[in-house]
């Protein structure tokens, strides 16, 4: 009787389910192998690559699967709404001006960066950033936008909108983590020499003390013991939210086709406008915002983004397990365009940095906003004092915000100039 590949979608989620509980739970532990263990590999990483090694070994078969699909149309979009429904706009904006610039200074470096290192790479390596159709490597690479700018949501939409390769999407993940965690790892040499630094860029850090005292209040508010009726509650808005996303989503994106022939043209750089689960993701948002400016952004205090946090890493493992790792090192030189990416990002936080002086708290913590996203924003934010760790969510929150766009528009350029 023939057990392998397990084609049942039930056993597979179930498998899946493990995998993340083994990592959270290893992860856990802050002592001993494990400690040493996700000191040198993070546990997103190994989110991503459980799941893999299950289906590339043939104990699972992705192929068959719909488990993916779910949870790109509902756990998605699921999870931006209960990530946004949280956010204050007015405190980002009392965060102060230089926070709200070195966040999207942050955010400009990766739009510009990735078609700068396209550039440059494609002057002595071509093949590396070249490739037709679904296997276009700016395709793969806007993931990685979507990933540096907002997070595994932005990640997962610009994969599905641009619909990249899904056997080659290994190697970007590959990238991803490996250029993103370099760089937290700088930036946490940082904060030990925060004091050096502010000192360098001539910076006031008494805005600092002040976000500590709001910060905490704040926190301390809204927190509280969630109740069955906070967790239906939350269902509701979440999943009437993704109905509205996906009825709204699918009329204006065939209205868009129908209308306009630079759409219609799918020739054309303009043509994925088209796609229903862009405008699915970005209406999905779209409610979590509406959501913010209402009582609704109290139930943050009964957990709302953790749950939200949930269903992306069910996303992460369902995309896993659809990653070959037989073709994770098959184009090495995307690694040096990582490089150059992610180079361009720094130098340009530490350039407006001087300028304005600004806090290298900010620098950081904007940094991680966008390129760690809710994952690393709040620990690198945690790092200076633990009660600016819900400045780091607050900014992360606001990446998941301008996060497709962003990434959308990096995308759009990266083939201009894979194209040049």
């Amino acid at each position: 009787m023939k057990q392998f590949p397990i084609t049942e979608d039930t056993v597979i989620f179930g498998l899946l389910a493990l995998c993340l509980g083994f990592v959270f739970y290893t992860s856990s532990i802050k002592t001993g192998f494990w400690k040493k263990f996700y000191k040198f590999i993070p546990g997103v990483l190994m989110c991503y690559l459980l799941p893999s090694i299950l289906a590339s070994t043939g104990v699972i078969d992705e192929k068959s699967s719909k488990l993916y699909y779910i949870a790109s149309r509902y756990l998605l979009p699921a999870a931006l709404i209960l990530m946004t429904l949280s956010i204050d706009l007015k405190a980002i904006a009392n965060l102060g001006s230089k926070a709200l610039i070195m966040f999207l200074t942050g955010t400009v470096g990766i739009i510009i960066g990735g078609p700068i290192a396209i550039l440059i790479v494609s002057i002595f390596s071509p093949e590396t950033v070249g490739g037709v159709g679904f296997d276009a490597v700016w395709r793969g690479l806007s993931t990685i936008a979507g990933s540096w700018i907002g997070g595994g949501a932005n990640q997962a939409a610009m994969l599905e909108v641009f619909n990249y390769n899904q056997d080659n999407y290994g190697g970007m993940v590959l990238i991803d983590i490996v250029i993103a965690n370099l760089w937290m790892a700088i930036i946490l040499l940082g904060v030990g020499k925060s004091k050096q630094i502010d000192a360098w860029l001539k910076a006031d850090t008494s805005s600092i003390e002040i976000l500590k005292t709001k910060v905490s209040e704040h926190t301390a508010k809204i927190t509280r013991v969630a109740t069955l009726k906070d967790y239906m509650i939350l269902l509701s808005l979440a999943f009437t939210g993704v109905g509205l996303a996906h009825f709204l989503g699918t009329h204006f994106a065939s209205f868009l086709e129908n209308t306009f022939e630079v759409i219609r043209n799918k020739e054309k750089i303009l043509s994925s406008l088209s796609s229903t689960f862009l405008w699915m993701v970005v209406i999905a948002t779209a409610v979590g915002i509406g959501l913010s400016f209402t009582k609704a952004k109290n139930y943050e205090g009964a957990g709302a983004s953790k749950i939200g946090s949930m269903f992306i890493y069910i996303l992460v493992a369902t995309i896993g397990m659809k990653m070959d790792l037989a073709k994770i090192f098959e184009n090495p030189g995307l690694i040096l365009v990582g490089v150059i990416w992610i180079t361009i990002h720094a130098l340009l936080l530490i350039l407006v940095a001087k300028i304005i002086k600004a806090p290298y708290f900010f620098l950081a913590v904007g940094s991680q906003a966008n390129v760690g996203g809710a994952a690393s924003a709040p620990v690198v934010a945690a790092e200076f004092h633990p009660s600016l760790t819900s400045v780091g969510i607050l900014l992360a929150v606001f990446g998941y915000v301008v996060g497709t766009v962003g990434a959308y528009l990096c995308a759009l350029v990266m083939e201009i100039a894979s194209n040049v």
